[in-house]
């Protein structure tokens, strides 16, 4: 170890008080000390934090906002905005690609479940279903399912590999959890899991924080560090030598989410579309979600803070938001783009900056934990890159039906356990509605439903009824019903099953080979159901 040599490169970019520490530390540890500050790029790290800068004024945001203009109605397609003729040639492009193997999914999954209470990956998260089925095993069976019903449709079978970025305290925990459940019936060689970058935290003046005497405090590089790990990690080379052509990213929080969702991938496929963006209309001028939109004629998310009351305000003739295209970290790429990207232009990209409070040592060595943010994490944002995009399109999906994530506990106003899993269950309700199928409560009474739309047709339901509307009082419980993935992917294949039939929640469809239910689910007040779907009852995608 030549420690003077380090010391005089930590000077030369202000870092020398990260050997403040060293002659009290044993060999060992200045062993790890010494690889761990080896290890950094220090120009490229503190380049990264000279350029994010650490002040947004009034005066800039104002300017953002005489510099915004709404997506284009030519590229922003919405499900309810397009027939069911449209729709089909989407999906049946979209399932003609899956069946080709041109289609993979790609999966940002760095965070651990701390703000639900949990120290392990968000993805084996347990939201309490009857099945007791977790975020990961859901999009396993998922993919399974798509899998299945492209070849049924086209003849071809073609698999949807999954890649999985975690970050440094995720990853080994991840492929522990899929190897020792079999990886859900997936094969082995089409699971890839691989590790995001890390990046020092920085003092609000520069200087690169400790977190032990011996350890520099580092955090991985947010979402947009995806581009980076594609390109080091040689994962675009496995995507190409698999043939890929077409890539769907999302995040692993999202209980109702599509994967390579056949609409989505044939509507960008059909515009001849390198980067996509899938949103959801936001439900009103303050809520808290990024907005996909044009700057200096460019595409990018602005986030919420960003934007002044007065232009989130604005609305269009119609009445609609004009910066309604809510982000859903939900994204199509071209492997032209993704490859285009990673080569030079996402090292253009700024980093954001994040207050957070960060474990580190004083100036005596001891260990504190600040109650408010002393410091700053740098990272970039998967959307950051669309701003690079030449052919780039818009899909807006409805709410209710794709988008319900999880990132807090029990007791938060949104986004908990009980909120993910009751929205599941209102779709899964409307899945069956829309096959005929019909609710009862425990006196044998229809149980009426909020009408809902469902591909694009509306499910009206019978209201002039008295023993209906005394039924609807009385029952105050969320329907709880749950239809495995393996059965149905999105609604589809359950007529024969479930049409002109009655079903006393709580209920759940599984297919041969599903997993037993949990029958002391704490969340279930009532004996479940289960009913058990064969493939000959289920073989069609409409």
């Amino acid at each position: 170890m030549d420690v003077e040599t380090l010391r005089e490169r930590l000077a030369q970019y202000g870092q020398e008080h990260l050997l403040q520490f060293w002659e009290t530390l044993t060999p060992e540890e200045q062993k790890e000390l010494f690889r761990d500050i080896d290890e950094l790029n220090l120009e490229e790290v503190t380049r990264y934090y000279g350029n994010a800068g650490m002040n947004k004024n009034n005066e800039q945001q104002e300017k953002l906002d005489d510099r915004l203009q709404p997506i284009p109605t030519d590229i922003h397609g919405a499900v309810v905005r397009t027939d069911s003729d449209r729709l089909k040639l989407y999906e049946k492009e979209g399932l003609k690609q899956i069946s080709h193997g041109k289609v993979a999914v790609l999966l940002l999954a760095g965070g651990q479940g701390t703000r639900l209470g949990v120290s392990y990956p968000k993805g084996m998260y347990d939201v309490g279903l009857p099945s007791r089925k977790t975020l990961y095993q859901l999009q396993a069976e998922r993919i399974r399912r798509l899998e299945n019903l492209a070849e049924s449709t086209t003849g071809h079978l073609g698999h949807i590999p999954w890649y999985i970025m975690t970050s440094e305290h995720t990853k080994e925990p991840t492929l522990e959890f899929f190897e020792s459940h079999g990886y859900f019936g997936l094969k082995k060689q089409n699971l890839v899991v691989f590790e995001q970058g890390m990046l020092p935290a920085f003092t609000f003046d520069g200087r690169i924080i400790l977190e032990k005497k011996n350890k520099v405090s580092k955090a991985p590089d947010g979402n947009g560090g995806l581009y980076r790990a594609l390109r080091e990690k040689k994962i675009l080379d496995d995507l190409e030598k698999r043939g890929i052509e077409y890539v769907h990213v999302y995040c692993v929080d999202n209980i109702l989410v599509k994967m390579a969702d056949p609409v989505f991938i044939g509507y960008c496929v059909t515009k001849g579309a390198d980067c996509g963006a899938k949103v959801v209309e936001k439900a009103f001028p303050t809520e808290a979600v990024g907005v996909v939109c044009k700057v200096d004629g460019h595409y990018q998310v602005v986030e919420y803070s960003e934007i002044t009351l007065k232009t989130a305000q604005k609305r269009n003739q119609d009445g609609r938001l004009t910066f309604s295209a809510g982000s859903i970290c939900n994204h199509f790429f071209s492997m032209e783009f993704l490859r285009r990207v990673a080569g030079g232009p996402e090292n253009e990209l700024k980093h954001h900056i994040a207050e957070k409070k960060i474990p580190c040592v004083n100036g005596e060595g001891q260990l504190v934990k600040p109650d408010r943010p002393n410091g700053i994490k740098l990272e970039k944002f998967v959307f950051d890159v669309f701003q690079f995009s030449e052919r780039f399109v818009v899909w807006e999906v409805l709410r209710e039906d794709e988008f319900s994530p999880l990132k807090n506990a029990d007791g938060a106003e949104k986004d908990t356990p009980t909120t993910t899993r009751h929205a599941l269950y209102s779709l899964h309700q409307r899945y069956i509605l829309a096959a005929g199928g019909r609710f009862i409560d425990d006196a044998g009474k229809l149980i009426p439903l909020i009408p809902s739309m469902l591909n694009n047709n509306a499910i009206e339901l019978e209201t002039n009824n008295n023993e209906v509307q005394k039924s609807c009082m009385s029952y105050k419980a969320p329907v709880v019903v749950e239809i495995s993935p393996l059965v149905s992917y999105a609604g589809e294949g359950l007529e024969d099953y479930v049409q002109n039939k009655d079903f006393q929640p709580p209920v759940t469809l599984l297919a041969p080979g599903d997993k037993v239910p949990n029958a002391g689910n704490p969340n279930l007040s009532m004996p479940l159901q289960v009913h058990v779907v064969h493939s000959s009852d289920n073989n069609s995608f409409n």
